[in-house]
């Protein structure tokens, strides 16, 4: 006999009475056909009054509509115990402070050591029974706030809100330069550079993105930014950042444009730390980058309608700790460098 979890329920208003229990289902509690057909296809997928219905008849005020999902696992991805910063748990949802370097899914040549073999492991710990549903990704070297839904109808309900909107995402970011003025939006279409499949560029011919961001510190050359994702393109911050020449210090692969006038030898020995103190230009960036090991982007907060609450939630995450140590390192330098 199959396992499910809690039902989730939904009360029939006065407003609705006589509306089919199609309607309530797609419309009041927000169910997708895929998800709607899966349901249909289990023996308590969906209950009316505590009886199995077609979904043609007629609802009545104060009925109780039910749907339950049959429990899943993530069968194909290996448990390892590999700790993770837990930022806020519940029966439908795991949010994460997910840290630099770890992957979110396994994927080709990373089939262990990811983000999703601990939470399974951590499951399996707790002899829950969940399947591993990121709701949306971060870059490898992107730290911060990560959502991770327990069920289909979460997954699709959280998923539509991004597409509707209505999820705020912010990311606070060091960045070489500062942005001009000190307030606004970045509107650059992105698309794959035709040079590299991996690689995304701004171009007339892309998809529309939109980033607004807001100056929070200026240092010398250099600045922090909050910014928030109006659109969710790939490597989107990133791409946009570097258009309007304030790429992320130590992206090493949407670079500061000083490093195609630089050979390798020049870079290394710009880097080294006896070059001279009294840098130039090119001599800043090069060693600024070097001052952390990835770029410095990081996913401080998120906010959505809970699915099953239907309360909206704001989850923050703190500046990790190699980009507290950066902008230290920054804000000490702008400080010499004014006396």
């Amino acid at each position: 006999m199959s396992q499910y979890y809690d039902p989730i329920a939904y009360v029939v208003s006065d407003e609705e009475e006589g509306w089919k229990l199609k309607t309530i289902l797609h419309k009041k509690m927000n169910i997708s056909r895929k998800l709607l057909t899966r349901l249909k296809q289990t023996e308590e997928g969906i209950k009316l009054n505590g009886e199995r219905v077609y979904i043609s008849v007629h609802v009545r005020s104060g009925d109780r509509v039910e749907i339950r999902m049959e429990q899943e696992t993530s069968e194909d991805i290996l448990p390892q115990p590999i700790p993770f910063d837990i930022l806020f748990e519940d029966d439908h949802l795991l949010i994460v402070n997910k840290e630099a370097g770890i992957i979110v899914h396994p994927t080709s040549g990373h089939y262990t050591n990811t983000l999703a073999n601990g939470v399974v492991h951590y499951w399996l710990e707790q002899g829950k029974s969940y399947r591993f549903r990121p709701v949306h990704r971060l870059d490898q070297e992107t730290t911060g706030v990560l959502v991770i839904a327990k069920n289909p109808y979460v997954h699709q309900h959280i998923s539509q809100q991004m597409i509707d909107g209505d999820v705020d995402k912010k990311y606070i970011a060091l960045v070489h330069g500062s942005p001009s003025p000190t307030e606004g939006m970045v509107d650059g279409p992105i698309d794959r550079d035709p040079l590299d499949p991996h690689r995304r560029i701004v171009t007339p011919t892309g998809y529309s993105s939109l980033t607004r961001y807001w100056v929070i510190e200026r240092y010398n050359q250099t600045s922090m930014v909050q910014l928030k994702l109006e659109t969710g393109r790939t490597h989107q911050i990133r791409v946009h950042m570097t258009s309007i020449g304030c790429p992320l210090i130590g992206d090493s692969y949407y670079r500061h444009p000083i490093y195609a006038e630089l050979g390798m030898d020049q870079i290394d020995e710009l880097a080294s730390t006896d070059a001279q103190e009294t840098m130039m230009d090119e001599n800043e960036v090069v060693r600024i980058d070097r001052l952390i090991g990835r770029q410095a982007l990081h996913a401080s907060e998120l906010s959505f309608v809970h699915p099953i609450l239907h309360e909206r939630m704001t989850i923050t995450a703190p500046l990790p700790s190699d980009m507290e140590t950066l902008r230290n390192q920054l804000l000490e330098h702008s400080n010499q460098e004014g006396q």
